[in-house]
């Protein structure tokens, strides 16, 4: 895990989201954490020039659920990319491992079928406190970082 807050980026360096449109399927499973996330998405996308009106919100259940979310996203909205953001955290059971396999598993294929990139905001935690610290905490925030992968992923689909 980062140990340093990897939130902060060079806005000169990202190109103009003002003619990009998102799509971001949001966890309602630990929605304190993936409502902080869904936030930092959202200020880096705007900040860059996306308009609010093409950014597309769908909640979902949990994180399992993004794959499902992300792939009706795509199917019906006219979006460049697609952000999932979801929380996990270690229990006392496998159900962790599965859960977070099965998502980044599910959110990879759908990368391979369809020609706009699905980002990846996926908290997989040992503790509470960790994704408190990287949901706009002491770590910094994934969505940030999550937002801007997607505008520099939206640029290369455009541009390649």
């Amino acid at each position: 895990m980062a140990t340093t807050d990897l939130s902060h980026y060079d806005k000169t360096t990202i190109p103009n989201a003002s003619n990009m449109a998102f799509g971001i399927v949001v966890s309602k499973w630990n929605s304190d954490i993936t409502e902080n996330l869904y936030k930092g998405a959202i200020e880096v996308l705007t900040e860059n020039g996306a308009s609010p009106d093409n950014i597309y919100r769908m909640d979902v259940p949990g994180s399992f659920e993004l794959i499902y979310g992300a792939k009706k996203m795509l199917e019906s909205k006219p979006v460049d990319a697609v952000i999932v953001i979801g929380n996990v955290i270690q229990g006392q059971t496998k159900h962790f491992d599965f859960v977070c396999e099965g998502v980044a598993q599910g959110i990879k294929d759908l990368n391979i079928k369809y020609d706009i990139p699905v980002i990846f905001c996926v908290l997989t935690d040992n503790e509470k406190q960790q994704s408190i610290d990287r949901s706009g905490g002491v770590l910094g925030n994934k969505g940030i970082e999550a937002g801007v992968a997607a505008i520099e992923m939206v640029f290369i689909n455009k541009t390649f």
